[in-house]
């Protein structure tokens, strides 16, 4: 109850009447002495800091102060002196006292910005940007994994002031006006009683402590920009376009929040004769006319090496044969896919005269019934009217 109070003036040490400085001095003398941090499991300490941020409250306002100055508590607490018949103005029955600041925190998470002025505090664990960078790397590399260089350029604490922000050998000083919480509450009187309002600390900024000597590396910041090498293992099987994360290798967090994560997105460079699709490698394979028509044991080039396959005679141009197992590794240790070679029949050019000669000659001896597409295609349509 407010008859129970204790003087506002009394409480800071002062007299009725003083100054603005005056009571600015006298607060942060009794908030650093009666602080929890510096009292910790004192109950009685701990009172009379919450009496000494009170009497505070009133004072530093000019029209509360000034309310208390004329009629005291009643000035500035309705609901001093009220009965159970009394309350806020003669009509509310009771001097209902209402504190939004729960409200307050849950409409604030909700739409970002505050019931009543309530908004986040500026002071609580913040988690540190993720970062993106891309890297290069071969198509056997893809296949088969290996390990990368990776250089970033990241947020990081401060190795001068171990992220303090503090010069070495200097400690920063606790907001006497948020008494390190980096929020202050207010209480606003509305028609429905008194309200309680949280935003950031003005003098502290939010951050619930002054630095009065800065580190001179960081300004003050505790963190500072470093350029790093990370060495990155690349699974076997990854595709291009496909992203890695490094989890806590991003920027540091603020106020003891967790970093954030480094994304690193795969680039596969084309390969001058294979492609991919899923686990399987495509190629074609050329071969000669003789080849196609008499068979023949091909060396196909595979990111293993190359192999031995025999093909049959009478290949066709667009013919497909699987090489099992020659395909890229699956990822999570699912199997490795094939490799699929088509072959096509290479023209020969710049012929001389008696290779001409001879290759007319053979084409006489074949004539058209060994050429099963040549009759179906030409031969298309005859006889028909």
């Amino acid at each position: 109850m407010a008859e129970n109070k204790r003087d506002y003036y009394e409480v800071l040490g002062l007299s009725k009447g003083a100054s603005e400085e005056e009571i600015k001095k006298a607060y942060k003398k009794l908030a650093r002495k009666y602080h929890p941090d510096m009292n910790p499991g004192d109950k009685d300490a701990e009172e009379k800091f919450k009496e000494i941020n009170e009497a505070n409250e009133i004072l530093s306002d000019p029209q509360k102060k000034a309310r208390y100055d004329q009629f005291g508590f009643a000035g500035v607490d309705p609901s001093y002196g009220a009965g159970a018949g009394g309350g806020y103005g003669g009509g509310y029955g009771g001097g209902m006292d209402f504190d939004f600041g729960d409200l307050g925190d849950l409409f604030g998470s909700f739409f970002g910005g505050g019931f009543g002025g309530t908004r986040a505090n500026p002071n609580a664990p913040q988690r540190g940007e993720s970062l993106r960078t891309s890297v290069n790397i071969t198509f056997e590399e893809a296949c088969f994994g290996c390990e990368k260089d990776v250089i970033i350029e990241r947020v990081e604490p401060c190795d001068a002031c171990k992220g303090t922000g503090c010069e070495p050998g200097t400690t920063a000083e606790i907001c006497p006006d948020c008494g390190g919480r980096g929020m202050v509450q207010r209480r606003q009187q509305t028609p429905l009683g008194f309200m309680s309002t949280s935003s950031p600390c003005g003098r502290c900024g939010g951050k619930g402590k002054i630095i009065h000597k800065p580190c001179k590396v960081c300004g003050g910041r505790g963190l500072t920009r470093k350029r790093k090498t990370l060495k990155v293992n690349i699974p076997a099987g990854i595709d291009n376009g496909q992203t890695i994360s490094l989890r806590g290798q991003g920027n540091a967090g603020r106020n003891g929040g967790p970093s954030g994560d480094l994304l690193i997105v795969i680039a596969v460079r084309p390969h001058e004769i294979f492609r991919r699709e899923g686990t399987s490698i495509l190629c074609e394979a050329p071969i000669t006319f003789a080849q196609a028509a008499l068979g023949a044991e091909l060396e196909i080039p595979t990111v293993d090496g190359k192999v031995k396959y025999s093909i049959p005679e009478g290949t066709q141009s667009g013919d497909v044969f699987r090489l099992k197992g020659k395909g890229v590794p699956g990822m999570g240790g699912r199997a490795r896919g094939d490799q699929y070679v088509t072959v096509y029949i290479e023209t020969p050019r710049n012929l001389t005269k008696e290779q001409k000669a001879a290759l007319k000659k053979f084409s006489e001896l074949l004539g058209e019934k060994n050429y099963e597409a040549s009759k179906s295609f030409f031969g298309f349509g005859k006889g028909k009217k």
